[in-house]
């Protein structure tokens, strides 16, 4: 069986990552959407709740699993019997950072491959701390979020 990996902190998720889970989706059998606990982040919404949100997010696409974990991602993915993980990009410098952490990955275990995937155009400018930022001072995020989250989201961002 194929099975990828797509890390990520997700807090929260958006309409990008979700454009980026879909397609990595029919590439795989299984893709495993891993949230990361990121001890260097204060996140908006518990290790829980983020992995909450994914599975209620995601529920249409039949093979995906939601996870979290921590520690060393290349653990993970081997305790997941995979070698890919899946990256989305938005722009030039998330192709810097993550083609670091990539290689880094690879000295670590050269059997594991990193594929980037380019999020779709209408997503290019979309991450979770843009996000944040926008509904705490009131901006519409509508199309940026899942609809099914939208509220939640404002409402934990109007709260903290």
């Amino acid at each position: 069986m194929r099975i990828a990996v797509c890390p990520g902190s997700f807090d929260p998720v958006t309409n990008g990552h979700l454009d980026i889970f879909f397609r990595a989706s029919k590439m795989v059998e299984l893709l495993i959407v891993a949230v990361f606990h990121n001890p260097n982040k204060k996140p908006l919404f518990s290790m829980q709740e983020r992995v909450e949100m994914l599975t209620i997010a995601t529920q249409d696409i039949p093979n995906i699993k939601v996870d979290y974990f921590s520690g060393l991602l290349s653990d993970y993915v081997k305790k997941q019997n995979s070698n890919v993980i899946v990256r989305g990009l938005r722009a030039l410098s998330d192709f810097e950072y993550e083609f670091q952490r990539a290689l880094l990955i690879k000295k670590i275990d050269p059997m594991i491959e990193t594929i980037f995937m380019m999020t779709s155009n209408e997503f290019s400018f979309v991450s979770s701390s843009g996000i944040k930022e926008l509904a705490k001072f009131g901006g519409p995020i509508d199309g940026l979020v899942p609809t099914c989250l939208k509220e939640r989201i404002i409402q934990r961002i109007h709260e903290s």
